[in-house]
């Protein structure tokens, strides 16, 4: 049983990771209908500032982690302004292509400033491990949790109670109608590829102290919380965010039961399956619509 709370937490933490990076993925669809696949090098600037910042540059965690999202919500930022934009009539493998370029020049900047090494970030409360049930639980795997939890409150109180979140809702169900009643989409999307940073930062700096970070990590980040959308129906936040939990949960129950090796294999076996039985996805509606 100690084990099986082990594997349980270990792929909670992860798949806490999977599920913020799903949630920019489904940001952006809903605004563009785009899959951004610079989305893991959002998740893995956001670590490697904060451990520029923290390591290199001597600055206190808490301001280097506002500064890290900053920073990453900026990239963000100008990928829409600067390249997503002016190919607004291009068609959608095109803007495809130019995330996946955008995503190539990230790695390529970080790995000429930061080197190809791996880097830790310090633990936020400390590395002893909590007792629960007789498997041990890393504090920061409790950050971890914590703050995709708080980050889920507040995306549901900004969809429901805020101007700007109900315009991209309306804009997510219908970019036609949002125009005609004056809502400017153009900006909606600006703010979408901002939102998407600024997720995959917190997610990339929570994760940072206990998997380490280095310029290649948004690859897999990536890929993985692009199969937590699709698993929980992409275009759906609460489907995002499911999607994240169940991938981590399997992953790490392979990794315990079965083995290592063939953990990182899980998503893609994961993402086959579904395309063949569910394309729509777990939690999505059979129609093609995007909610």
């Amino acid at each position: 049983m100690s084990q099986l709370i082990q594997f349980i937490f270990s792929g909670i933490t992860t798949g806490s990771t999977y599920a913020l990076a799903a949630l920019g993925f489904t940001i952006i669809y809903n605004a563009s209908g785009v899959i951004n696949f610079a989305q893991g090098e959002f998740i893995m600037l956001g670590g490697m500032s904060a451990v520029f910042l923290v390591v290199g540059a001597g600055i206190p965690l808490p301001f280097a982690v506002i500064l890290a999202v900053g920073i990453t919500g900026l990239a963000g930022l100008l990928l829409e302004k600067f390249a997503i934009e002016p190919a607004k009539n291009a068609e959608v493998v095109g803007l495809l292509i130019i995330t996946i370029g955008a995503s190539l020049t990230i790695r390529g900047l970080v790995q000429v400033w930061l080197g190809k090494g791996s880097h830790a970030l310090p633990a936020f409360s400390g590395d002893t491990p909590i007792e629960f049930f007789g498997a041990s639980i890393l504090p920061q795997s409790l950050w971890v949790i914590g703050v995709m939890l708080v980050i889920v409150l507040a995306l549901g109180w900004f969809f429901g109670r805020t101007l700007f979140g109900k315009a991209m809702l309306a804009t997510s169900h219908n970019k036609l109608a949002a125009q005609l009643v004056g809502i400017n989409t153009r900006l909606i999307l600006l703010l979408s590829f901002g939102m998407s940073a600024v997720l995959g930062a917190v997610g990339g700096i929570i994760i940072a102290p206990i998997t380490y970070t280095s310029y290649d990590a948004g690859i897999m980040l990536g890929l993985k919380g692009f199969v937590a959308a699709v698993l929980g129906g992409l275009g759906g936040g609460a489907g995002a965010i499911l999607g994240g939990l169940i991938l981590g949960v399997v992953e790490a129950m392979t990794a315990g039961y079965v083995s290592s090796a063939y953990k990182d294999a899980v998503p893609f076996v994961l993402i086959l399956l579904i395309l063949f039985f569910k394309p729509s996805g777990l939690f999505g509606s059979s129609a093609s619509e995007r909610v």
